[in-house]
């Protein structure tokens, strides 16, 4: 209806009118509704455009429905963010505006004709066009739901906490229809049923019945006044109505319904409760005499049938009449007498129910099960049970039959009602039932249906399950609702009974992790029956039962190592960690919920009848020993849950019957104790008959029962437990001699023995103070609550030292698990170990978070306890110094770490080791029988073995096997480890130390840089998961093949990357797993390291003080020579060690310690500097100048002192420090040289410091010290003034290099300086890539080295000096300018180094070599070997000739497959001029530079422009672009000009005829040649006839390569050519050119074309033709140029013969596509002889004429005859 404003008058009637009409309307009509209009919402495009700002979508102008205006992106644009395209992640609040509705038609209301309308909102049609539109607007307001929300109302509309006021917006929760199964139990009471009338049909019925409504009514009984107000009202109404109307289709016989209607069901249904359907026809006219409605219908559906609630679909049929009395126990399926039907008793009325219930199971067997039960419990016999009457006597057989058919159970459902069957299960088993007076034993029937209960619940919720293969909802059923049928005693003291509350699933902090149930969003209990008040429970009771009976009364796991936490290893997780019950109920906020059956903690109101109680571990234990095979499979597959019943069920049963102050022995008949060997043996045969069939059950299986053995040590007799591990290792052992693959056992075991000695009273199990004589009884029964308090109270007498270090047969004994676990990891690193990597890591990670709960454990802080503590591990030390050769070896290089205890073995092989490795067999009767009084003998008292090289440790096991060392060294009592040291032989002892140097070598700091690049490698590689994932998920692969594929790859023992669980590889990649961690992340990480490095450090130090400390007593009783000389050597390797940690990255607070440390052992034991090898003290000035130079004071203070004190004891021996003076020079020289963060200031002040302390000294005042002191501080000053410059060109090699050189040159005098300065330079000409030079430095010094020795002795294996060098570098006979007079070979402290002996001459030789190889200069090796082999034979040195001539065959190799040169790219060199006076000493000056191969002019021009840039500044530095010489009087002299020109070595002709292969041609180059074309009036190029060219020669001081890579140019010599001589050496060029061409094996058709190409092609200018044109078209004038003419003509006929020579080979080449290409070339070198021709055939008269005899002679000689070849 359209209203004009203009009729303002008439529209104010018609609108009054029309408000009356609907007033009356409303009041007549008011409680029916009719379908009006509609319109449809995307949801997926909503949450798909979460990010964008603008949500409203406004379609007013189009009439499309509302998701084709909110489309953002099609497939292709989801097919690129798959992962993401209903992600709520990034879902912000939004307002919808819909505007598009569509009037509903009366005969399209069925849910097809919806899909259809759906169906082509998709692609817009047509179709949709012939839909009314409707003008209407709706806003819709979508937010995500937080976590918690506030006035919140459950599907029951019941309050969820928190509800802070009962006037707030509500926010109602929907109850979700999921469109697959989902498996979760119920959670909360819940009792829902929804009606959904779908259509009636009464086409048939007579009368006036078009405006149907069907009125729903929820019935209790038949009478009217009986409907139940339990239809859920809608909105604005009121929350519960009695009945609800479906809306009404006007003028319609055959309606169709789309109206829900939700019905909360009574807690107890009876078979009088009904639905009841009343049909109506409504007048929509008023009309007299007619009423609003009319019934002209009735139906109903009785919602119990035999006891089950019934939905599903039902067709009905529709009596006309009022139905009959006592109607509701029939259904309408029953034709009643006297009644009328529609359509002859015909379905005619269609509708659906649906329940949502926690009381009705909707399931026929488990239905049928509870029913029985509930029978049985009531004793209400005889029932009835659907059409059969059950009596006593027929209720077994049902109920037995009803337990066998528990399997056949729909899964969801069981799932859902799983807790209740297991209680009704168990209640079978421990209270059976009385039929007939008599006992029905259902034990065994109950334990197979709880086995396959038990299976079917693990297969529906298989992908939900934890780590270990357990399921969460068993779990929590085990752990939350599981308790014993009958009622719990009171406690003693008066307290209330215990009430063993069912599961509190609260979303608060305490819910578990590993509870994820789905649908746990429940609210508070609604059924008032099920309320429970927690009861009073003391702490120890409280704890047991929180803990499914495990023993927490003294926790000593913290947090990160608690079961769940992030570094449990193994260890059983319970979902709920708590420790009092009383949180847990009290946590149970709104949302927790419970529909289990309630605790019988009322007394019972019926009569009582006989029962009889049995316990439920006893049963179970029977029943799984007495099972069949299929049963038997049944509870293996699952046996971690029966275990885990048991075990809560033995605690219960103590706590109940009030037993836990029992003894022992005492608290369990024997019968049970011998199921349960019974049970554990039979359990251990199938773990190891299974390893190979099914390994993954078979680690579940040991996993099992190592955790309830765990459990039972806090329950019955620790003996009785031992005994069944010893049984069980027994089995394993004895399958072990014939196992195919005993590493998989052994690695099962270790996974056992882990998780016993993960019991949280494991160090009181295994009795760490007594004596080591073993006890009556290896436990003796003692409370846990008591021993803990008296474990470290007694004084353990002192034992023998060396069986608390081994693992002997009393240690085993005496401590029962740590011997198990030491005897495990000796087995592990044993050399023959197979699949050594996961045993190695399994066993090792078992006793470092062994070792890391000790540390944490509040019981253990104090340091006598620990001590205590740690001497259940000292074995470790023995077993970690035996493992020593097969550890990751951390320091960098193989030259870095020397192996100690070589050098010792040597000297004392008579001697027993009495640390020798573990020997197999009695390892073996070690893993056999723990307990066996044969093997007290200790292990290693076996002969010395030499070390065997087996598999060697993983750097990440040998980190935390050596981290557990440094732990027991760090706690063990100081005195007890000073006197095993003092027991230790002497190459245990070098062992030892070597063990402590290889601990600083793996916890040195890294630096924050390196944990930044660990970071974006695992970025990098977390980039890459990314990729892959999206594949999986996008691409073709789908995620589960990936997961199959994975899976299939996956060995329990083989590759540990394809582990899909495996705690002990999780516990280590928790910190690394993490990808692109944040800036603080990494610092924390990189301040965590360096506290474990100075950690480990100060540990290493002290144990160092206590093994000096032993030797020094040892010193004061040594009696003969030779010990004294070995506690000598001893002394030193300590020294090494102390070198070591001073040169290591360290902490200031360490370093402090280490130099007092160092200052200490120096004092004590001088003689290891001063009289002995000089190695050490140079190593000692190395560190201590290092030091001197920190920037930190306190530091530089402690190696100030050091070094003075080191002077002062050299000088107080001979009155003279020449050694010290000596080696802190070359250590300033070395340190100066290879050190880039060096500080000068701070070194200066170090010395003055020392000088100050000589000047203060007042006990040498009157002698020489001060002033050689001052001397010697001088000559360091000088090499620091040195140092500066070197700093300042610190950017620019080259002049730091000429820089290092000049240094070595000015210490000619001095061997030992130049020898470290060439060392030097090598150093840092390695660090540039210039391998040559470092070699030529090696070279240099070994001819340094060699002439020393020559003066010394005239040995004929040794060089003569450096002339037996020269074929490796000319350059080497400036090392002979050392003279007798300047060099006496007998001063103290010159030569004195390390490298001045025949080993450190073949030091040099062989890292030259090693560089000549890097640099690829292979004939250079043979070189340097051919003077390194006779000294190596001299020695008899084998293995490393063996090594040499392998080398040699390799570079042998090379040069062989590299023979023509193209494949090595030697240097290239280009001259280089410096003028201008901003040059300084460079002046004027020429160098060629050597720089990499393929270095082109532009890059070396650029690097020495920009360089010189940067230091002059800009507009200053000029390249000058030609090679022309230079005029300085025309340059700026403000500005400082670079000329650079490439330059080719140059050869005579002489000097070929030697260098005949590339590599001569590349090697010992003195000569460069460049060519600098001009013309005469100053152009560089022009035409033929005036083109010369310049040739310059320029000679270096030095050959290439030297220890340089710039050599000053010594000589300069210049050439001009004539025009012609320019076209003779051009021709000759092309001519070359040609022949290599034509000549090259194998032939190459592409390159011969080319030359072919440019030579005989048409050319635009100055090309073969034109050149014949220029100089042969005429005679010359001049006589002179007869000779060069005639050279010319020659160089012609030979282009044309190698012309022809190549058009021939090219003919052989080409295939027939090029056969055209071919004949054109031929044409054109045919066009090029004719035009030659005429040219080519003139002679010269002259030439020709016979002027002398003496020519005309010389010309008959044969030598000069012309032959044709």
């Amino acid at each position: 209806m359209v209203m004009k404003e203009v009729d303002t008058a008439k529209n104010k009637e018609k609108l009054e009118k029309l408000r009356l009409a609907a007033e009356q309307f409303c009041t007549r009509l008011g409680r029916y509704r009719m379908p009006f209009a509609w319109t449809a919402v995307h949801l997926a495009n909503i949450v798909s455009s979460a990010g964008q700002p603008d949500r409203d979508s406004d379609s007013e102008g189009e009439r499309r429905p509302a998701w084709t205006d909110r489309r953002r992106r099609g497939p292709q644009d989801r097919t690129s963010s798959g992962d993401d395209a209903c992600s709520f992640s990034g879902f912000r609040p939004a307002t919808l505006t819909v505007t598009n509705f569509f009037k509903q038609e009366a005969e399209r209301l069925s849910d097809e004709d919806l899909f259809k309308f759906l169906a082509d909102m998709r692609r817009p049609t047509s179709l949709l066009r012939r839909l009314r539109p409707v003008t209407a607007q709706l806003k819709i307001d979508i937010s995500p739901a937080p976590e918690n929300p506030h006035f919140c109302l459950s599907p029951e509309l019941l309050h969820v906490k928190p509800y802070p006021d009962p006037r707030g917006r509500p926010t109602k929760e929907i109850l979700e229809f999921p469109a697959r199964e989902v498996y979760a139990p119920h959670t909360s009471y819940r009792s829902l049923l929804y009606v959904y009338p779908h259509n009636l049909n009464f086409g048939s019925r007579q009368g006036s019945v078009r405006n149907l409504t069907v009125r729903v009514q929820y019935m209790a009984g038949e009478d009217p006044s009986q409907a139940l107000p339990v239809i859920f009202g809608k909105s604005s109404c009121s929350e519960f109505t009695r009945e609800a109307f479906t809306p009404v289709v006007y003028h319609n016989k055959s309606p169709e319904f789309y109206e829900e209607f939700k019905l909360r069901l009574p807690a107890c249904v009876t078979e009088n409760h009904h639905l009841l359907f009343t049909f109506y026809h409504v007048s929509c006219q008023p009309r007299p005499g007619t009423a609003l409605e009319t019934p002209v219908g009735f139906t109903w559906i009785p919602l119990l049938q035999h006891g089950r609630l019934r939905t599903g679909p039902f067709c009905l049929p529709v009596s006309v009449d009022q139905p009959p009395p006592s109607y509701s126990v029939l259904t309408p399926d029953v034709a009643l007498p006297g009644m009328r039907w529609v359509d002859g008793h015909k379905g005619v009325f269609s509708v659906e129910l649906t329940a949502v219930s926690s009381v009705h199971p909707q399931d026929p067997h488990l239905d049928k099960f509870f029913t029985l039960v509930h029978v049985l419990e009531e004793g209400a016999f005889p029932f009835r049970l659907k059409d059969a009457v059950l009596s006593e006597g027929t209720v077994e057989q049902e109920l037995r039959g009803s337990l066998a058919a528990l399997r056949l159970a729909s899964p969801e459902p069981l799932v859902a009602f799983s807790h209740h069957v297991l209680d009704k299960l168990v209640r079978l088993v421990v209270r059976p039932p009385v039929i007939g007076g008599q006992i029905v034993n259902l034990g065994r029937g109950a334990f197979e249906a709880m086995a396959h209960v038990v299976s079917l619940v693990h297969r529906s919720l298989e992908g939900a399950q934890d780590t270990r293969g357990h399921c969460p909802l068993l779990a929590a059923y085990v752990y939350y609702a599981f308790r014993l049928p009958g009622t719990e005693p009171s406690l003693p003291g008066g307290a209330a009974p215990v009430t063993v509350q069912p599961a509190t699933l609260a979303r608060g902090p305490g819910r578990p992790a590993s509870l994820y149930l789905a649908r746990s969003k429940s609210i508070s209990s609604s059924n008032p029956d099920l309320a429970v008040a927690p009861g009073s429970v003391d702490d120890e009771v409280s704890r047991i039962l929180a803990s499914k009976g495990i023993d927490r009364s003294h926790s000593w796991v913290n947090a990160a190592y608690a079961p769940g936490g992030s570094k449990a290893v193994l260890r059983r997780a319970p979902p709920y960690c708590g420790a009092d019950p009383r949180q847990a109920i009290d946590r149970s906020s709104s949302r927790t919920s419970s529909c289990l059956e309630s605790s019988s903690s009322s007394p019972p109101t019926t009569q009582p009848r006989p029962t009889v109680q049995k316990l439920l571990h006893e049963e179970l234990a029977l029943q799984w020993v007495v099972s069949g095979s299929a049963v038997r499979e049944a509870v293996l597959q699952h046996a971690w849950f029966f275990f885990q019943l048991m075990v809560k069920s033995m605690t219960l049963h103590l706590l109940l019957g009030q037993k836990l102050d029992t003894p022992r022995k005492l608290r369990f008949p024997g019968r049970f104790l011998d199921d349960i060997a019974a049970l554990v043996g039979s359990v251990g045969l199938e773990v190891i008959t299974r390893i190979h069939k099914d390994a993954e059950l078979a680690e579940r299986l040991n996993a099992s029962l190592a955790f309830f053995l765990s459990d039972l040590l806090t329950l019955v007799d620790r003996g009785f437990v031992f005994s069944l591990v010893r049984a069980h290792y027994k089995q394993v052992a004895t399958r072990l001699q014939s196992a195919p693959n005993p590493a998989v056992l052994l690695t099962l075991r270790m996974d056992f023995t882990r998780i016993l000695c993960s019991h949280e009273h494991y160090v009181t199990l295994n009795l760490p103070c007594c004596p080591l004589s073993p006890p009556a009884s290896p436990s003796p029964s003692v409370s846990s609550t008591t021993s803990q308090s008296s474990t470290f109270s007694s004084q353990a007498p002192d034992p023998k030292v060396v069986s608390m270090f081994e693992l002997s047969g009393p240690f085993r004994q005496q401590h029962f698990l740590a011997g198990l676990l030491l005897t495990e990891l000796a087995l592990a690193v044993e050399p023959e170990a197979e699949g050594a990597s996961l045993l190695h890591k399994k066993a090792i990670c078992a006793v470092h978070s062994l070792l890391c709960s000790h540390d944490a454990d509040p019981r253990y802080a104090e340091a006598t306890v620990k001590a205590r503590v740690a001497e259940l591990y000292l074995p470790l030390l023995s077993l970690a110094r035996d493992t020593l050769p097969r550890l990751h070896d951390f320091a960098e290089g193989p030259g870095q770490r020397s192996r100690l205890a070589s050098m010792l073995d040597s000297d004392t092989e008579g001697e027993g080791d009495v640390g020798g490795t573990i020997n197999p067999s009695v390892a073996m009767a070690i893993a056999g029988g723990p307990l066996a009084p044969g093997s007290r003998a200790s292990i290693s008292q076996g002969p010395v073995t030499a070390a065997r090289s087996g598999y060697a440790l993983s750097a990440e096991s040998s980190r935390t096997l050596l981290v557990c060392v440094l732990w027991v060294l760090k706690n063990a009592e100081p005195a007890l480890l000073q006197r095993w040291a003092a027991d230790l032989t002497l190459p245990q002892l070098g062992r030892v130390l070597d063990l402590l140097y290889l601990c600083l070598a793996a916890f040195e700091y890294k630096g924050k840089k390196a944990f930044e690049r660990i970071n974006s490698l695992t970025f990098k590689k977390s980039l890459d998961m990314k990729a892959r994932l999206e594949e999986a998920i996008l691409g073709t692969i789908g995620a589960r093949q990936e997961m199959v594929r994975r899976s299939r790859e996956r060995s329990p023992f083989g590759n540990q990357e394809n582990v899909r669980w495996r705690k002990s590889v999780t516990h280590w990649r928790q910190t690394s797993d993490r990808v692109d961690k944040t800036k603080d992340e990494m610092e924390h990480e990189a301040l965590v390291d360096g506290n474990l490095a100075t950690e480990a450090s100060l540990v290493v130090l002290d144990t160092l003080e206590i093994i000096v400390q032993s030797l020094r007593a040892g010193f004061l009783a040594c009696q003969t020579v030779m010990l004294s000389e070995a506690r000598e050597s001893i002394l030193g390797a300590v020294l090494k060690v102390v070198l070591y940690s001073l040169g290591s990255a360290q902490s200031a607070l360490f370093l402090q310690h280490g130099l007092a440390t160092q200052r200490a052992l120096v004092s004590k034991f001088p003689e290891l500097l001063f009289e002995e090898d000089t190695e050490l003290c140079a190593d000692l000035c190395l560190r201590l100048l290092r030091h001197c130079g920190s920037r930190i004071s306190a530091i530089r203070t402690h190696a100030s002192a050091s070094l003075y004190l080191l002077m002062r004891q050299n000088f107080e021996i001979g009155n003279n420090f020449a050694r010290v003076k000596m080696q802190v020079t070359m250590s300033l020289s070395s340190l100066v040289g290879t050190t880039q963060n060096f500080s000068d200031e701070h070194l200066r002040r170090s010395l003055k410091t020392i000088l100050t302390y000589a000047e203060e000294d007042v006990g040498l005042r009157d002698s020489t010290f001060a002033e050689q002191v001052q001397d010697l501080m001088f000559n360091l000053h000088m090499i620091l003034t040195d140092t500066v410059k070197m700093k300042e060109h610190q950017e620019d090699p080259e002049m730091l290099i000429d820089l290092m050189y000049r240094i070595a040159r000015g210490y000619q005098g001095s061997p030992d300086l130049r020898l470290t300065w060439l060392q030097n330079m090598a150093g840092k000409h390695a660090e540039l890539g210039n391998h040559a030079e470092a070699a030529q430095c090696m070279v240099h010094a070994a001819a340094l080295v060699a002439e020393y020795l020559a003066l010394l002795e005239d040995s004929r294996h040794l060089p003569v000096g450096c002339v037996s060098f020269q074929n490796i570098s000319s350059n080497v006979l400036e090392e002979s300018a050392i003279s007798d007079d300047i060099l006496s070979p007998d001063e103290e402290g010159f030569c004195s180094g390390k490298h001045f002996t025949e080993m450190g001459l073949v030091g040099l030789l062989e890292q030259a070599a090693v560089y000549f190889t890097m640099g690829g200069l292979y004939e250079a090796v043979n070189e340097v070997y051919k003077t390194l082999i006779p000294i190596l034979e001299a020695h008899r040195d084998y293995k490393k000739l063996a090594a040499v001539h392998g080398k040699l065959q390799e570079a042998f190799t090379k040069i062989m497959h590299q023979s023509s040169g193209w494949e090595r790219v030697f240097g290239t060199y280009f001259r280089v001029g410096f003028y201008g006076a901003r040059f300084g000493d460079l002046d004027e000056q020429e160098f060629v530079y050597k720089e990499p191969s393929i270095t082109k002019l532009a890059e070396i021009s650029h690097r020495l422009e920009e360089f010189y840039t940067e230091r002059f500044g800009e507009d200053v530095v000029e390249i000058i672009k030609d090679s022309n010489p230079v005029d300085k009087t025309k340059l700026d002299p403000q500005k400082a000009y670079i000329q650079i020109t490439y330059v080719e070595p140059h050869f005579d002709t002489y000097e070929l005829k030697d260098r005949v292969t590339y590599f001569d041609r590349n090697y010992g180059l003195r000569t460069f040649l460049f060519c600098t074309p001009f013309t005469p009036d100053g152009r560089a190029h022009g035409e033929l006839p005036e083109q010369h060219k310049r040739k310059t020669l320029l000679s270096t001081a030095h050959a290439f390569p030297y220890i340089k890579t710039r050599i000053r140019v010594c000589h300069r010599e210049e050439t001009v050519l004539t025009p012609v001589e320019v076209a003779i050496e051009d021709m000759q060029k092309k001519t070359r050119e040609l022949a290599f061409a034509t000549e090259q094996d194998p032939p190459d058709a592409k390159m011969l074309q080319m030359v072919l190409q440019g030579s005989v092609g048409p050319t635009v200018n100055q090309g073969p033709l034109e050149v014949a044109q220029v100089f042969l078209a005429e005679i010359p004038e001049d006589p002179k140029l007869f000779r060069h003419h005639n050279k010319l003509r020659l160089c012609f006929k030979d282009f044309c013969k190698k012309c022809e020579d190549a058009l021939r080979k090219n003919k052989a080449l080409i295939g027939p596509d090029q056969k055209e290409y071919h004949r054109e070339l031929e044409r054109n070198y045919s066009r090029l002889r004719e035009a030659l021709q005429p040219l080519l055939t003139q002679r010269l008269p002259q030439l020709l004429a016979p002027n002398t005899a003496s020519l005309r002679n010389s010309l008959n000689r044969a030598s000069f005859r012309k032959t044709d070849l």
